[in-house]
């Protein structure tokens, strides 16, 4: 194991069932001596993004809220998105999470989300929390943007049920220009997303909005589907602006 790997998984070993670990502990997790991973805790300790927990034991660091911060103050999606986000949910007026995902490797991630005030939605998604590559209206949305060569060898890797059933879902919803889905990921809830996509500035993302499918009747399905195609069209207008 490499040492770039070997450090990202003892990282990946902290979760939020088991936050707290010891060497020995991740020693037997990852599959390597435990000398060897107590220089790499070390190391991580050393540069913050590890710090010592209770007696033997390690979290992970500050140095990663000093990163979000960087990545709040400077990815382009974020940056542009999240004021978007709340200015959308303002106008939805309806209790909703508004979702921003982009492409991670091989699954989606939630880059920002916004919550309609007082709105109580069981919903998965949330910043920071990677979320299945082919399930749902967020993620169904973002894969259809992708190139063929690179779908297919994501959902390759992915071990997509029915891949064909899959490919013919995205080339719909390419066509439509948004993608409905219900209790794909959450039950009860029904997610409509919008791609957002800038090549110049690699992004491959979606616009969600996440609601109660008790809730939702037609004529409410139309307008959010109309709000959020506008405001998939004011940040890509934005995003451009920054290439």
């Amino acid at each position: 194991m490499s040492g770039l790997s070997r450090f990202l998984s003892v990282l990946r070993c902290f979760t939020e069932a088991k936050a707290n670990w010891t060497v020995p502990e991740l020693a037997e997790a990852i599959g390597v001596p435990a000398s060897t991973v107590y220089r790499t805790v070390r190391e991580l300790v050393a540069q913050g993004f590890l710090e010592p927990s209770t007696e033997a034991h390690y979290r992970l660091g500050s140095a990663f809220i000093e990163f979000d911060r960087m990545i709040r103050l400077t990815d382009p999606l974020v940056k542009v998105g999240s004021p978007l986000l709340r200015d959308l949910v303002a106008e939805v007026r309806h209790p909703c999470v508004a979702v921003l995902a982009r492409l991670y490797g091989d699954r989606v991630i939630c880059a920002a989300d916004e919550r309609y005030d007082g709105a109580e939605l069981p919903t998965s998604y949330e910043r920071g929390r990677p979320m299945p590559l082919t399930r749902g209206a967020t993620s169904k949305t973002i894969l259809s943007q992708l190139p063929g060569r690179r779908l297919k060898k994501l959902l390759a890797d992915a071990d997509a049920d029915a891949p064909a059933k899959l490919s013919g879902e995205l080339a719909a919803i390419r066509k439509r220009g948004h993608c409905i889905t219900r209790g794909e990921v959450d039950k009860g809830l029904v997610g409509i997303a919008v791609p957002v996509s800038n090549s110049e500035l690699a992004i491959s993302a979606s616009l969600s909005l996440v609601v109660s499918d008790a809730t939702l009747d037609e004529r409410l399905e139309r307008r959010l589907v109309l709000l959020l195609v506008s405001a998939a069209d004011l940040l890509s207008q934005a995003l451009r602006r920054l290439a």
